[in-house]
């Protein structure tokens, strides 16, 4: 089971205020009162406008005012530039590097987006956005591109100021502090159906409904993003998430109440609140100090769909392989002798066992519903059309890893920040930045 470490970058957004406060630029006489034409500062190779510093100081002022944090204009002001220039800083290094962004992570995160608002594609969203204010969706892009290649950067740079060693590791276990650790903690899937703002007796009926299908397809085995796909129609669309294992006390007291008694793999009944209607699955229990996680023995036959194979010709190879299972071929020798996946092919299709969260979605959802023993039909994912087979099933106890990951990441948490503000600090100073009247 692989630990996370608690990281989440500071400088992701304009939002973010510079750890070095706003030193640099204190005193620097900026207006932006006048025009948004025009530099403001240069940052290295790179240049911050003052269209950018308005829309920065904008959202910061409604940050800071959401959260009841007082600050003059000015104030405000120096803070949004301060975040810009060490966001120019850590972009010129992301560029001069070459690094690239998976595009599929992006597509999702913008496919998230849409599906909050009530859109189904991309196109809806960049035509909902373009239709508001030219060129918002290719901002947006660009703005979800940049947070990623920065906060890889934020983990590559401050993971490796971190050095935590195993005996630091039992130290904190041996100490008070491992206690938290020791809560009665639950991995959750938790799908909310929102009503509408205006919602009367009919529209609340129907996301009751909704609810028990999303309650009865978590029951069948779906993953979360099989369980939303599935009611991807209903407006407002559902939003889900899988929490990881969780403390206890950081749940919201009628989940919690609701999921006590539960064991592994069952599903609550609809939760009505005021917001909309909870659904939430168990997917696993840390009760009397143990975390224990289901897992597949799993192999499958791969047609790949690339270059040399289309998806037409992919799917005439699978279908004749299916064929052949159904009149008796050997699973491990067709998968040694035909799979597209060499890995597992020379593994006479074994993929060993398998976790949640390791395979993608379509996958999963498949493997979770195969029987012991049994082999799926022909299926698509983004690698190729797969057949699968689940060869065994258990339940494995990863209690000790759990609890050196959790204290590996409370003791991260604790030296972050320091480690983060020297590696700023160490950008900055090399930096060449010039601030214009």
């Amino acid at each position: 089971m692989q630990g996370k470490f608690l990281i989440r970058p500071l400088f992701m957004g304009l939002l973010a205020v510079g750890a070095l406060g706003s030193s640099v630029i204190a005193s620097a006489n900026i207006s932006t009162s006048q025009s948004t034409d025009g530099i403001i500062a240069a940052v290295n190779d790179e240049i911050i406008l003052k269209s950018e510093l308005i829309a920065a100081s904008a959202a910061l002022a409604a940050e800071y005012q959401a959260n009841n944090i007082n600050a003059t204009p000015a104030q405000i002001q120096r803070a949004a530039l301060d975040s810009l220039i060490t966001r120019k800083i850590q972009l010129g290094i992301i560029n001069r590097a070459g690094v690239t962004t998976n595009e599929a992570v992006i597509n999702r995160q913008m496919l998230q987006i849409a599906r909050s608002q009530g859109l189904d594609s991309l196109a809806a969203l960049q035509s909902s956005l373009d239709s508001k204010q030219a060129g918002s969706y290719a901002a947006l892009r660009k703005q979800l591109i940049e947070d990623a290649a920065i906060g890889a950067l934020w983990q590559h740079q401050v993971s490796t100021r971190v050095n935590i060693t195993d005996q630091e590791v039992e130290a904190f276990l041996n100490s008070p502090d491992a206690a938290s650790i020791s809560q009665t903690q639950y991995h959750l899937i938790h799908i909310r159906v929102p009503y509408k703002a205006d919602a009367n007796t009919k529209d609340k009926a129907r996301a009751q409904s909704v609810a028990e299908q999303i309650t009865t397809n978590l029951q069948n085995g779906d993953s979360l993003n099989a369980a939303l796909d599935k009611v991807k129609d209903y407006e407002p669309q559902p939003q889900g998430a899988d929490t990881g294992m969780i403390n206890q006390s950081a749940l919201p007291a009628h989940i919690a109440a609701h999921i006590a008694n539960l064991s592994a793999g069952s599903v609550t009944q609809p939760i009505v609140t005021e917001a909309g209607i909870d659904v939430v699955k168990l997917v696993a229990k840390n009760d009397n100090a143990r975390v224990l996680i289901p897992e597949w023995q799993t192999s499958h036959i791969l047609a790949r769909v690339d270059d040399t194979q289309n998806a037409a010709m992919a799917e005439q190879k699978i279908n004749a392989l299916y064929n052949e299972l159904q009149k008796g071929a050997d699973f491990a020798n067709l998968a040694a002798a035909y799979s597209d996946d060499s890995g597992s092919a020379q593994q006479r299709g074994s993929l060993g066992w398998v976790g949640e969260d390791q395979m993608v979605p379509e996958f999963e959802n498949v493997m979770k519903n195969t029987e012991k023993g049994d082999y799926s039909t022909p299926f698509r994912s983004q690698f190729g059309w797969h057949i699968l087979k689940v060869d065994n099933e258990r339940t494995r106890d990863v209690t000790d890893q759990y609890r050196k990951n959790a204290a590996r990441e409370m003791i991260f948490s604790r030296i972050a920040p320091q480690a983060e503000e020297d590696w700023i600090q160490e950008m900055r100073a090399a930096a060449h930045i010039e601030i214009f009247e």
